[in-house]
Formats: structure tokens, C-alpha cells, sequence
């Protein structure tokens, strides 16, 4: 967000004008103008207000993970900055450049499940249900705005270091639309919450979002684990061990990993590029000088899981350069004991639609 007070006076007409516009689409969709599509197989939409960095992508493996012991689970992303366009499904052999990084991440570590990629998601859904007749749910990432499908749970994330509630209209702030839009949700969700977050800082946060009577509020952090080596998963380290740590990132907010690095007693190099950057041989060749200056012996290079899918794409220089890339997972945790009921709450909308 622009935290220049100036900057943002300056920056408030274009971001009436971006706000209008929004406004008025919205509008369309809400007076039946432009319509919606809905869709018998039960969709999931996982999005925020905000451009990036509540961490869609682990709430929507979260979903993943509930569910598909028990039935059967297709995502559908747009495929954001992929070089190729249209619908396609999402295979393990596919490559970040085809299909998108979070698209192929899902396919590569759920493998009993359907993955698809496309601009307009009404399209893609009869594609996904006309090939596999038994998908029972379709979890839409990324999809808060996307308002040409009427999703069945609308889940809404705001991180919790900046809030919707806190934040403006682009190019101002970091809002796709007006704060009020949050009406749209079911289920809100404060993401990347801070450790020991007490109970009377939950509820202040719960007041100042006001939700509606329908809606749920539920916090959730993340739990991160022992990294694995890129080029052998079966090796895994503990950072505890680890002198340096030379951090590979490409996601749009690393301030929460940063604060969960900082338990450790690591020196810490970060080498960072804007959310989605596909890695050129250029970097890979400098992420090489850089390394090389590191303490030999017990320094690695640190990336995240959707990161590590676009480095992939340099695999065979990597392993000749022997650049020693980790892999930090991660995964959702609902706080406060409430992930039982956040859990019955979405299979319980999913019962309504079968019903």
C-alpha cells in the first residue's frame, strides 16, 4: 500500500475513477444486466479484495487437503502469467511457462485430483465437467472478482498486518474494489496471523470488520516445516542446522516468511523479484556469484514451493551450476480451535447443494 500520505492524495483521483469503474461493473452483474452463470457441481471461490499476498494459494490446498479423502476435487485457476492462453488441464509434466506456477504446484502435489486453467472461468467449468462427469466440487482460486460464475461459498481472505478495512482503492492502496464489496462473502478469513495473537486482538478485528449476520470470521497462520531439497525431496534439513540462508523469492509479500525465519539464528541474504517473476539465466547465474561469497559448508539457497516450480525451468543449469535449492513448505492452520467448525461449515454448504 502507498504509505505516503502526498502520494496517495496525489494517486486518489485515478483511484476514483478505477473505483467508479468497478462500481458500475458491479452494478451490471447485481441488476442481472450482465449475467452470471451457475453451475450444478458445487464451486468453492477462494479470493480477496486485496492484489496479492493474503496466501490464496495454501488456503486453497487447505481446501484440497479436506476434502479429497471424500469426494472428488477439480481447481480452477486463470493460470496468471503463463505464456500460453485459453483452457487447458493441468498435468504433472507440464512446465510453469504452460500452465502457471500455483496450477502446477496443485497438480504435481495432489495428484488424485483435476486441474485446469483458463481466462473465463464459465467456459472452462463445462470443459472440466464434460471430460470428468464425476468431479463434486470445483475450487476456484483467485476468483473474488471474477463475478461471471456464481460460486456456492465465497471465501474472502484479508491479511492481518493490512486488513481491507485499513486499506484503499487502487492505485491508492491495494484494493481491487470499494471495502463494502466484503458484503459478497460467506466466510471471511484474517490470514498470516501473527503467533500468540490473543483472543481480545481477535475480537477487535472481528468488530472493526463489522461482518454480516451470514458470516463467519475465522483466523488462520501458517506452519511451515522442514525444508526439502529440490533436486531429491527425500532429503530434508532443519534450518536450525543452517549458518546462511540466501532466500530465492518471487511472491508478493515475503515480510511473513521473514518473521518466521527470524526464530532461527541464520544469516540471511535475500535475493527478491516481483510476484509471479519467471527466473532468467541471468539470475540463476547471479544467484551463483551470490552463493559462492556464502560461508561453505552450512549455506543453502531457501525457496518457497510456488517459487520452486519457475526455477524449475532451469533444473538442468541449476544442478550443473550446484546451487543446493531448498524448499520451504507450508501449510493453513485455523487458529483458536476452530478448524473443526470452519471444516463442517464447508461441507455443510456443500450438503446444501446437493440437497
Amino acid at each position: 500500500m502507498i504509505n505516503n500520505p502526498l502520494a496517495r492524495v496525489l494517486l486518489l483521483p485515478f483511484a476514483m475513477i478505477y473505483g467508479f469503474i468497478m462500481e458500475i461493473r458491479n452494478l451490471l452483474y447485481e441488476s442481472g444486466i450482465t449475467r452470471s452463470s451457475r453451475f450444478s457441481v458445487p464451486l468453492i471461490s477462494v479470493g480477496n479484495l486485496a492484489i496479492g499476498g493474503a496466501g490464496k494459494t495454501p488456503h486453497v490446498e487447505y481446501l484440497i487437503r479436506l476434502l479429497k479423502p471424500y469426494i472428488d476435487v477439480g481447481t480452477l485457476s486463470r493460470g496468471y502469467n503463463r505464456k500460453t492462453k485459453g483452457f487447458k488441464f493441468v498435468y504433472q509434466q507440464d512446465n510453469a511457462d504452460q500452465v502457471g506456477d500455483e496450477p502446477l504446484m496443485y497438480a504435481r502435489k495432489y495428484k488424485d485430483i483435476v486441474v485446469a486453467v483458463g481466462e473465463s472461468r464459465s467456459m472452462a467449468i463445462p470443459e472440466m465437467m464434460r471430460k470428468y462427469p464425476r468431479l463434486q466440487t470445483i475450487i476456484l482460486d483467485d476468483a473474488f472478482q471474477h463475478r461471471s460464475v456464481v460460486p456456492d461459498l465465497n471465501i474472502m481472505l484479508t491479511q492481518y498486518e493490512l486488513p481491507f478495512t485499513r486499506d484503499f482503492i487502487l492505485p491508492a492502496g491495494r484494493l481491487r474494489e470499494r471495502r463494502a464489496s466484503y458484503e459478497r462473502a460467506d466466510i471471511l478469513i484474517v490470514s498470516k496471523c501473527p503467533d500468540q495473537l490473543t483472543l481480545a486482538e481477535k475480537q477487535k478485528l472481528i468488530d472493526e470488520i463489522k461482518p454480516y449476520e451470514y458470516q463467519r470470521v475465522f483466523f488462520s497462520a501458517y506452519q511451515y516445516f522442514d525444508p526439502y531439497s529440490m533436486f531429491d525431496p527425500s532429503i530434508r534439513i532443519q534450518l536450525e542446522d543452517i549458518h546462511h540462508l540466501l532466500i530465492i523469492s518471487a511472491i508478493a509479500n515475503t515480510s511473513y516468511l521473514m518473521k518466521h525465519l527470524d526464530k532461527f539464528e541464520n544469516e540471511v541474504t535475500t535475493m527478491e523479484y516481483e510476484d509471479h517473476h519467471y527466473f532468467t539465466e541471468f539470475d540463476i547465474n547471479q544467484t551463483k556469484t551470490y552463493f559462492d561469497t556464502l560461508p561453505k559448508g552450512k549455506s543453502i539457497c531457501l525457496t518457497t514451493e510456488k517459487d520452486a516450480t519457475r526455477l524449475a525451468l532451469h533444473h538442468e543449469l541449476l544442478r550443473k551450476l550446484e546451487i543446493p535449492i531448498f524448499v520451504l513448505p507450508v501449510a493453513v492452520e485455523i487458529l483458536f480451535d476452530e478448524g473443526p467448525e470452519f471444516d463442517t461449515l464447508v461441507q455443510q454448504y456443500l450438503l446444501q447443494k446437493e440437497v
